[in-house]
């Protein structure tokens, strides 16, 4: 049995970041997970992800987002990598639907920096996108995306630095907690300590699952297509973006590698019912979709396939996120449910995840992300 100040159970993009958060401030911490650092098997691998404030999802979501910039910046100053690359990030789709008027309403009540453009403009200033004359296009010019193993491995390693404990390919079967203590048993070893912190990803349910919230797994698929313009890639100007059209809702990323253009389908997704042993084969309905959203909007990407991969969303009934302290264990605290667009957040939600396991008041507003909110039990 070993015992420690904390412990943090996943160490995934939130993981690392609370386990960072718990080292620099001097504390004895180990993280646990059942996989390598940055791996492949969860939701945060694929290169990269985009990161923006004008989030369409929620006004409410902009101050953690301004506190995860300035975090974001700080690790990358302590790693001295490049983490986040500021390319903009182009939000296309019809007024009414839900992506133009929820970045422009996040824009207004934060006084948020935007760009609103015509299906024109948006190809004189981008000559790879199309869009047709129904729609309306916004560019955030501070948006962009981060290298998200890079992020991962960056604050996992700082946390070493600082005196953290790293156990990896170590499964945990379980954890309790008493006032003060908690014990969490793995398939090496016992540890205990006075905080800890749950960010499992896919596996939240097996941790979780006293909250009687249903989290839902989901499988996504991203693709690497070659393009056969220079228009598309990021040192000619190419944004990230995120178009909502009548099939569905995609994102993606210029050209950073010979890779080409990353795309994905937010909408959609097979359900998963064991994270170990999901489906990571190539389907041609989800191939063909994307081809087809290219083919409309963004015309001089090639159909050739550089690189196909698949990752978890975890959904939760609202999909917004979870966040909190246990209702029964007020030194055990969570995230879970991130719902395919939460690691942009990661810097921030280490820092509350920390705060809140240690009884202290976390000066990010997370209450709207509670787990006693109506709408997980009722949707």
């Amino acid at each position: 049995m070993q015992h420690f100040d904390a412990i943090v159970l996943g160490v995934g993009g939130m993981g690392s970041s609370a386990l960072d958060h718990f080292a620099r401030r001097g504390m004895k911490v180990v993280g646990l997970d059942r996989f390598p650092i940055a791996h492949d098997r969860g939701s945060s691998h694929g290169q990269t992800r985009l990161i923006r404030q004008a989030y369409f999802e929620h006004p409410d979501y902009v101050p953690l987002l301004k506190r995860a910039y300035a975090l974001w910046d700080d690790l990358e100053a302590r790693t001295g990598q490049s983490l986040f690359r500021k390319s903009g990030v182009l939000q296309v789709g019809p007024r009414g639907g839900r992506v133009i008027d929820g970045v422009l309403a996040s824009a207004q009540q934060h006084k948020l920096a935007i760009d609103v453009l015509t299906p024109r403009e948006v190809t004189e200033r981008f000559p790879g996108f199309v869009c047709p004359d129904s729609v309306t296009a916004v560019l955030e010019r501070q948006a962009g995306y981060l290298f998200v193993e890079d992020c991962i491995r960056g604050a996992a390693a700082q946390a070493v630095q600082a005196g953290a404990v790293l156990r990896t390919d170590e499964t945990v079967k379980g954890w309790s907690a008493t006032p003060g203590r908690v014990e969490v048993e793995t398939d090496r070893d016992t540890y205990t300590a006075s905080h800890l912190v749950i960010t499992a990803g896919s596996w939240a349910s097996d941790f979780l699952g006293d909250l009687g919230i249903r989290f839902e797994v989901v499988r996504k698929s991203l693709y690497w297509f070659e393009a056969d313009s220079p228009v598309y890639h990021v040192d000619n100007g190419a944004p990230g973006f995120i178009i909502e059209s009548p099939t569905g809702n995609f994102y993606g990323f210029p050209q950073i590698s010979p890779l080409g253009v990353k795309v994905a389908e937010h909408t959609g997704g097979y359900p998963v019912p064991n994270p170990l042993s999901y489906d990571r084969e190539e389907h041609a309905e989800e191939t063909d979709r994307v081809i087809g959203f290219l083919a409309e909007y963004l015309p001089q990407v090639s159909t050739r396939k550089a690189k196909f991969d698949a990752c978890l969303y975890t959904l939760s009934p609202d999909r917004n996120f979870v966040v909190d302290r246990h209702p029964e264990h007020p030194h055990v605290s969570f995230a879970a449910g991130l719902s395919g667009h939460g690691f942009k957040f990661a810097s921030v939600l280490g820092e509350v995840l920390a705060d809140l396991s240690m009884g202290q008041q976390t000066s990010a507003p997370v209450e709207f992300l509670s787990s006693r909110r109506a709408a997980l039990f009722t949707s």
